[in-house]
């Protein structure tokens, strides 16, 4: 029986994994929350490096998200007590693990930084040999596990992607993608313009308060082929909700359910 820790800690999220010949045994979390009205940072693509988006030189500063620093400082506190945790409700100790794994990236570079620092520190601690994964792979991978498909097509959404991918002649192959931004980069700034909390993240609000929408309010998207494009759904918001939700055009509520419709 093989046993595998992960460390991931590409974004705001610092988790520690534990699994066993494809049984997961722990899996605990922390996860870093901004203020209402801030969105986050990004990567996309799965070779690209980080792609901080801003809606402007001045919004960077008004609603940055969380930042990368403050996002390290995040998982530096606690990474030790998740690792603990981890192990315990794993029922092993150091001596049962065969090896170390960490997300190696894309992601965001100082929080990758930080976990990387702690694999590689518990690795050498632990006389384990030490494993890089990619990011984007890991959550395909993770996917396959779950549900025990054997070749799927792969729909990949995060914060910073957006494709449909296959395994072809030992690759994975990116058949359709965004062509701007990624849908979950998106919905946090879709929250972020009508100041949506992120805890526990914007995309599950959003989907709260879209179940109490009535009316729905068209928004404009498009697809070419096999790709996607969501830049301008988030250009209307940004130019439109604040006055249609003042005048009582629509609600919050109803822009939420426009959003997710329109995203089906």
């Amino acid at each position: 029986m093989t046993i595998v820790i992960g460390f991931e800690g590409s974004a705001n999220k610092i988790g520690v994994g534990i699994v066993r010949d494809g049984t997961v045994l722990a899996n605990p979390r922390r996860t870093y929350i901004t203020p209402a009205g801030q969105g986050k940072s990004s990567t996309r693509g799965l070779n690209d490096g980080l792609l901080v988006t801003s809606l402007s030189l001045k919004t960077t500063f008004a609603a940055t998200g969380f930042l990368p620093s403050e996002t390290a400082r995040h998982h530096r506190s606690c990474v030790l007590t998740v690792l603990k945790e981890a192990l315990e409700e794993a029922g092993i100790q150091p001596g049962d693990v065969d090896c170390v794994a960490y997300t190696k990236g894309p992601g965001m570079g100082a929080p990758l930084v930080t976990v990387a620092i702690v694999a590689r520190t518990v690795a050498q601690l632990w006389g384990k040999p030490l494993l890089g994964v990619n990011h984007c792979i890991g959550h395909i991978e993770m996917g396959r596990l779950v549900t025990g498909a054997a070749n799927p097509t792969v729909l990949y959404v995060s914060g910073g992607n957006t494709q449909v991918i296959a395994y072809s002649k030992r690759r994975y192959r990116i058949f359709g993608e965004t062509i701007d931004i990624a849908v979950g980069n998106c919905l946090d700034r879709f929250a972020r313009v009508l100041k949506i909390s992120n805890d526990p993240s914007p995309g599950y609000n959003i989907e709260q308060m879209a179940k109490r929408g009535t009316r729905f309010v068209e928004l404009p998207y498009t697809v070419k082929g096999m790709d996607v494009s969501f830049s301008g759904i988030l250009s209307y918001i940004e130019d439109m909700a604040e006055r249609m939700v003042c005048t009582g055009e629509c609600s919050p509520e109803d822009l939420c359910f426009s959003l997710q419709v329109s995203h089906r």
